[in-house]
Formats: C-alpha cells, structure tokens, sequence
C-alpha cells in the first residue's frame, strides 16, 4: 500500500506537466453554400477528382487514375512561383455526388496544415437547387508545442477556410444564388 500510495502522489504532482505536454488539437471546418443548379450540373464540375480548373486560385491540374481510389493529383496554384499541392482520392461515390481526399504533400508556407482530409459533397436543396458541403480535418502546420504564428492553429484554419470560400465562392457566381 506504502508504495501505491508513493505512485499516486508522483502521478498527482506530475499531472499539470503532463497536461503541458500535450501536442496540437485537430481541427475541422466545414463550409457550404446553396446554388440555383441542379446537382448534377454542380457535380458535373466539381465530381471530376482529375480536375480543380474551377477553383479561381489553381491554374492547372495534373494527375492519374481519374476517379478510381488512389488515383492522384497535383494541383498547381496561381500564386508566384506555381507552388504544388499533391492529394490522392480515398473515397468516391458519384451516386452520393461526394469524395475525401487527403494531401500527400504540400509546403507548409504555402498552406500551413499538416495530415489534412479534405470532402466535397453535393445534395439536393429543399429549394430546388444543389447545397455543397466542403469540410475538413487537420492539424496546425508547426507539430510542436509553442508555434510560430504563421503556422498556429488559427493561421491553419484561416488558410483552409479561404481556399474553401474561394472555391464555394467561385461556384456560386458560376451556378447563382
């Protein structure tokens, strides 16, 4: 019993450093917007895996195995220098109008996250047109404790949300409120 006793205490004195140790929290959004198209006239943009041209911030996109799981893409961005991200497609569903994909490489200057799922996802809306659901998950681009702040929490989620506005953004001009 002494040395229970013994081990509580030590277990007890330690809890707070232990709790300060702890790592980064991973983080969701999830964006839509409602559109006046069809959903299929939206899934037949944006349900090609092999193609993001409707993304106003990516100028090409490369890859392999159009919609197939594990097919792969390389999405060049506008942005000075055509940084890269690669993804590769985990999931795909055309009768669902949905896919997850995951990036499989990305400089963290240029989207500050780490091990990031993504989903996109078309239904119909109660009006009549297409609700389309972009979400998520994601760690901070900066794994240790203490991050710089271009790559916290809070820079990882206003990079992800302003790629995903962008995109829903474009979407909606193309297809109307």
């Amino acid at each position: 019993m002494r040395y229970f006793g013994h081990f509580l205490l030590t277990f007890l004195v330690m809890l707070p450093s232990l709790a300060l140790a702890h790592g980064p929290t991973r983080q969701k959004l999830a964006l839509s917007i409602d559109v006046a198209a069809a959903p299929e006239a939206v899934w037949a943009v944006i349900g090609n895996f092999q193609d993001m041209s409707w993304h106003p911030a990516v100028s090409s996109t490369t890859g392999e195995g159009g919609n197939a799981l594990d097919a792969t893409r390389v999405l060049t961005l506008k942005a000075a220098g055509g940084p890269t991200i690669s993804e590769v497609l985990y999931k795909y569903d055309a009768a669902k109008m949905s896919y997850s994909y995951r990036i499989t490489e990305v400089d963290v200057e240029v989207l500050p996250v780490t091990n990031y799922s993504g989903h996109l996802t078309v239904t119909q809306n109660a009006g009549g047109g297409s609700h389309i659901e972009w979400k998520g998950a994601f760690y901070r681009g900066y794994p240790n404790n203490d991050p710089p702040a271009n790559l916290n929490d809070e820079a990882a989620l206003a990079a992800v949300g302003a790629v995903y506005k962008a995109g829903l953004d474009a979407l909606e001009k193309k297809f109307g409120k």
